[in-house]
């Protein structure tokens, strides 16, 4: 019975950090739509700050033994990539 509390709080920490990081990805796919970092410094602060909360999240979530430490580095990696993708493509614009 423990280990099924324990694999139900896996799962729900898992989906609700998933679930955060789709909606930095809709923010970062919303930039990359409109490509209008420089005009809109406020929404590139945003994302930082998202970035930084779904990274301290994911911290205690490994603390707490709820999720692999590789479950979290993948999914922050994931968005840095689009992050980066963000940006070479405003500077190719």
């Amino acid at each position: 019975m423990a280990s099924e509390i324990a694999i139900d709080h896996r799962e729900k920490a898992l989906a609700i950090l998933k679930a955060d990081a789709d909606k930095i990805m809709k923010l970062i796919k919303v930039q990359m739509d409109n490509l209008t970092m420089p005009q809109c410094p406020l929404y590139e602060e945003v994302l930082d700050t998202q970035m930084f909360g779904l990274s301290r999240e994911i911290d205690f979530a490994v603390r707490l033994g709820l999720i692999e430490v590789r479950e979290g580095k993948d999914l922050l990696d994931s968005l840095e990539r689009e992050l980066s993708a963000l940006h070479d493509a405003f500077t190719a614009k």
